[in-house]
């Protein structure tokens, strides 16, 4: 083990035209995460693993890429590299539903090198996901940051400042006024220190059903946060995030033409790519796709975004 280089490493072969930064780009809140960021065309990611603190850098090295650990759960952040980088992402059968579809063939096509990750960590996720709950993005995001940051613990590596998520614990340990001056009231306070206090048994789901199931027995988490969740935990390319504000409107636009929509319609839509309809999601917005901002007058809707 050196002082300066990784503690664990492997080398990745990515399939031609692969793209590290679009895969990846889940795993990001923002260009400016505390917990990962993309420098020099180099991704570093921050986690605490089953092994112990960990930071993660994926590095494009000629058509391969390289995994580098650091700290005591590197062993376990390089085993796990290839389904971080979404090089396990199964794609069995989405080219063949995407080529129904003229808008999907088209953007499979100009983003064949998109690979959904993998993470198999399921905390640092709710954390991420209860915080958007309801809010815009940038409320989300300062309230995600200062969270992070309130909890601050350097995350193993030379990349720095890099933080890892909240340990769990803490985060339990804490009222819920300690998230006040974040942006954070009460409810999702209550609800991120839920799911914190339940956080061993959520890390050891094995796989995305099992997780949901456990996920939505926690007050204050729904079908939003759960896709939100597994769709990344576990790399569930059919997750949904039913109840976001703008996602019906973005695939009924894309798949019909509609301006607007509600859930049953979205779902009415991407029910013939089942099995790989969280991937359409993320083709759509990976693609920038959005629904014209004002669209036909639509009776007033409501719904939970939890």
């Amino acid at each position: 083990m050196s002082r300066t280089g990784p503690d664990a490493r492997r080398v990745l072969r990515p399939p031609p035209g692969y793209r590290l930064a679009a895969s990846v780009q889940p795993l990001l809140f923002s260009r400016y995460d505390p917990c990962a960021r993309i420098v020099d065309g180099i991704f570093w990611w921050a986690a605490r693993t089953p092994a112990g603190a960990a930071t993660l850098a994926l590095r494009p090295v000629g058509g391969e890429l390289r995994a580098d650990g650091y700290g005591p759960g590197a062993g376990w952040v390089v085993d796990q590299a290839d389904a971080i980088a979404g090089l396990c992402d199964d794609l069995t059968g989405f080219a063949e539903l995407a080529a129904t579809h003229p808008v999907l063939a088209r953007l499979a096509a100009q983003h064949a090198g998109l690979r959904m990750p993998t993470t198999g960590l399921v905390f640092a996720r709710v954390l991420r996901a209860v915080l958007e709950q309801k809010v815009t993005g940038t409320e989300a995001y300062r309230a995600y940051a200062a969270t992070v940051r309130h909890f601050a613990e350097a995350a193993p590596g030379p990349m720095q400042p890099l933080l890892l998520p909240p340990e769990p614990a803490a985060v339990a340990a804490s009222p819920y006024w300690v998230f006040h001056p974040f942006g954070v009231e009460q409810r999702r306070a209550e609800t991120l220190r839920r799911a914190a206090t339940v956080a061993d048994r959520l890390e050891r789901c094995p796989d995305s059903s099992a997780a949901t199931r456990r996920l939505t027995a926690i007050n204050g988490i729904g079908p939003w946060t759960t896709a939100e969740v597994v769709r990344v935990a576990y790399g569930d390319a059919d997750a949904v995030s039913v109840g976001d504000y703008h996602v019906p409107n973005t695939v009924a636009w894309a798949l019909a033409g509609e301006p607007r929509a509600d859930d049953a319609r979205m779902l009415e839509l991407l029910e013939p790519f089942r099995g790989h309809r969280g991937r359409v999601c993320r083709l759509l917005e990976a693609a920038g796709i959005h629904a014209p901002r004002f669209g036909p007058r639509m009776p007033i809707r409501s719904f939970a975004r939890f």
